[in-house]
């Protein structure tokens, strides 16, 4: 076997910073352009999330030129609720940019593989360690620059057995990045027929063809022209809401004592968010396949509760009064831009609250239609759920080897086969 040293951060990287946030803030963004400004919530771990991701321009990104993101880079979340998240920068990205709550963390390539190294982070004896460096200060989660620098990793003294290794870890990703591309295929041919059937009022009539431009009666709503037989009316009218409530900090875990736990939208993922906290006092409850909403900046951020879980106050969960659990979901989707105004609402930060959820204004179709719409994108959502499922369980396995395989437990010449028993 190789032999295994230690590395000092600060020695094996050839950066280490964290960015800044432009003059101006969130205000001067934009929705597309040249250049990613990266920020913590498109940091996950083992991923990058596009959610949210917001771009700047040229003579904002000629400022942050310091903290230029390279091919291959490991991003690390420094501050606040989502602190020590570890990815790395997908290259179809760049050029990007981090702001001040992500760190780049770049290693020499002749010293350390830089995906060994992320998974290093992701080991869950180094991540506690980073968590509890965060929790130290005087105020805030916090990882510092000095902490990065003197963190010490443990690998094999040959770049080729480091490589080796994350190469098992990285064929496991890759495959759960298939199947989430194939599931954000499949939500977005849903989103298309959601947006023809309720938005452009072409389901199909008595006779299969599209009820609008075949003619169909339209009758006058306050929300403008809408089918006979649907109504205009407000999202209590149609859905319950539930909003949430944190309970005590210390009935919080990562042990898997109690009930699956959301504070708010920092563990949102595609479709469902992954689980990573537990509390044994849980408050308020959303069920299985209840749409969840963050209702705290950024308020608008949706996804589907995988099973019976806990919702702590950064969260709403919403279901249909007639149990339309897949059509919630993508009305709620519909309505992201109408949610993602009360941003700005607020003293300090965007929120929404029970009253003025509620009282937003829709359309609300007849069941007869929401129905057959359940009907026409079942297999759709069903090969959704399976493809999550095998994602779990392709999670469970990588979790279980990343350990072994990055503390040299486990040589890379064993079958995998034995380590799954």
């Amino acid at each position: 076997m190789t032999n295994w040293k230690e590395y000092k951060l600060k020695d094996s990287c050839s950066k280490i910073g964290s960015g800044a946030t432009p003059r101006g803030g969130g205000d001067t963004y934009h929705e597309s352009g040249e250049y990613a400004l990266i920020r913590s919530q498109n940091v996950l771990d083992f991923q990058f999330s596009l959610n949210g991701l917001a771009f700047i321009n040229e003579e904002q990104a000629q400022k942050l030129n310091n903290v230029a993101i390279e091919k291959n880079d490991i991003l690390l979340n420094i501050t606040g609720d989502s602190v020590a998240r570890v990815c790395q920068v997908p290259e179809n990205i760049l050029p990007a940019r981090v702001n001040q709550h992500v760190a780049i963390i770049r290693p020499k390539p002749d010293v350390l593989n830089d995906a060994f190294l992320k998974y290093y982070l992701l080991n869950p004896s180094f991540k506690e360690y980073m968590l509890m460096l965060a929790s130290s200060g005087a105020t805030r989660n916090a990882i510092t620059k000095g902490m990065i620098e003197e963190f010490s990793i443990i690998a094999p003294d040959n770049i080729t057995e480091q490589t080796a290794i994350a190469e098992i870890l990285s064929s496991l990703d890759d495959k759960i990045e298939l199947n989430n591309k194939i599931n954000q295929e499949l939500e977005a041919l849903a989103q298309a027929l959601f947006k023809q059937w309720f938005i452009d009022f072409e389901f199909p009539d008595a006779n299969g063809q599209p009820y609008k431009s075949s003619g169909g009666e339209m009758v006058e709503s306050e929300l403008g022209e809408i089918p006979k037989g649907w109504r205009d009316g407000s999202l209590k009218d149609e859905f319950l809401l539930n909003m949430g409530q944190s309970p005590k900090g210390d009935t919080y875990n990562y042990e898997h004592n109690g009930m699956i736990f959301f504070q708010g939208r920092s563990d949102f993922g595609f479709r469902f968010p992954s689980v990573r906290m537990f509390t044994t006092d849980p408050k308020k409850i959303a069920n299985k396949y209840e749409t969840l909403i963050s209702v705290r900046a950024p308020v608008g951020d949706i996804n589907m509760s995988q099973d019976e879980c806990c919702i702590g106050r950064g969260l709403g969960a919403l279901s249909h009064r007639k149990k339309f659990f897949t059509y919630t979901y993508y009305k709620i989707l519909s309505l992201q831009d109408t949610l993602k105004s009360y941003d700005n609402e607020g003293t300090v930060f965007g929120s929404i609250n029970k009253e003025t959820l509620g009282n937003i204004k829709i359309i609300i179709p007849s069941d007869s239609i929401i129905a057959q719409f359940e009907d026409a994108i079942k297999s759709n959502d069903e090969l959704i759920y399976t493809l999550t499922l095998e994602i779990n369980q392709l999670v469970s396995l990588r979790d279980t080897l990343l350990p072994k395989l990055i503390s040299g437990q486990l040589e890379v010449s064993e079958p995998l086969t034995e380590t799954t028993s």
